[in-house]
């Protein structure tokens, strides 16, 4: 079936206006890429490419052909005439695709993790556990070429699980996996941040404070509120954290439509707490209760 592009004339005419422009193909879908294909909120995939072959649903059939050497961004339609769009997978189009099986970090926590702890390119990374590896996939994007994600994870099938995703999404360069308890302690030293996404998170917080530098981030995801009690006591504990504080975002999506705007009936609500807390210098003089106690005073 033909396919619905207003981009491919758009190509067309920049051609025509400098002809000696060559088409950029990390813009145009190849065999061999991914695609992210749309149709509305509750059905979507993201499908590998390859010549001769198609993608099918109970909406028809798209044959990979027809969107070959095409740009990301059309609308094709299927054999039976149903209309998709076919873009580029998004870092949240990938970590909903690879946690459909498994609970993961939505991206609404994901972001405010990522900004909270300073995450970043040229980032090192410690996080435990792997899980699907959908935050994984995140963090490896965020810290880029020049910075690297050390992954955790105790359970033998989410670990391999986590591999096979992230090798199919081309995102291992950056990223080490262990097939490990993290209770048994972190290889790496002086790292950015430290993310958490355990059962007991507040078994880890001293040995997450080893190994970050001065001043950096851990970060605590947990589902329950009795979690996050426990690790905000033992981040407490000592005086080896500061600036803790644990944040819950809500989600709303607006449906925007002439004289009836109005908010969607289904909202993103508590998927999760996220603590944070800044590593701190220790200082035997600011070991004392009673000091703790004056530095805390207004």
């Amino acid at each position: 079936m033909p396919v619905v592009s207003s981009r491919n004339s758009q190509f067309q005419q920049d051609s025509k206006r400098n002809p000696n422009r060559e088409p950029i193909m990390q813009d145009l879908i190849q065999g061999g890429s991914f695609v992210y294909i749309f149709l509305d909120a509750k059905r979507n995939w993201i499908r590998k490419v390859q010549a001769g072959e198609s993608f099918h649903s109970n909406k028809g059939i798209i044959k990979y052909d027809d969107i070959i050497g095409k740009p990301y961004g059309i609308r094709t339609v299927s054999h039976s005439g149903v209309v998709f769009q076919v873009h580029r997978p998004s870092p949240t189009d990938i970590q909903i695709s690879m946690g459909r099986n498994t609970q993961i970090i939505y991206p609404k926590d994901a972001g405010i993790i990522f900004v909270e702890a300073g995450i970043g390119a040229g980032s090192r990374v410690v996080e435990s556990g792997t899980g699907s590896g959908a935050l994984t996939g995140m963090l490896a994007r965020a810290v880029g070429p020049t910075g690297h994600v050390y992954t955790y994870e105790i359970r033998e099938d989410m670990f391999q699980g986590a591999k096979k995703n992230l090798e199919k999404f081309g995102l291992t360069e950056n990223v080490t996996q262990y097939n490990q308890d993290i209770l048994q302690g972190i290889k790496e030293e002086d790292v950015d941040a430290v993310v958490l996404d355990l059962a007991t998170p507040w078994e880890v917080v001293n040995e997450a404070h080893r190994v970050l530098k001065p001043s950096h981030h851990l970060a605590s995801y947990s589902p329950t509120i009795e979690q996050v009690m426990k690790t905000c006591t033992a981040l407490a504990h000592d005086g080896k954290w500061g600036m803790i504080k644990t944040l819950e975002i809500f989600e709303r999506e607006i449906m925007v439509r002439e004289n009836k705007t109005r908010p969607t009936t289904w909202m993103v609500g508590h998927t999760g707490y996220m603590t944070f807390a800044r590593s701190m210098i220790e200082q035997e003089e600011y070991k004392s209760s009673e000091l703790l106690r004056q530095e805390t005073k207004p």
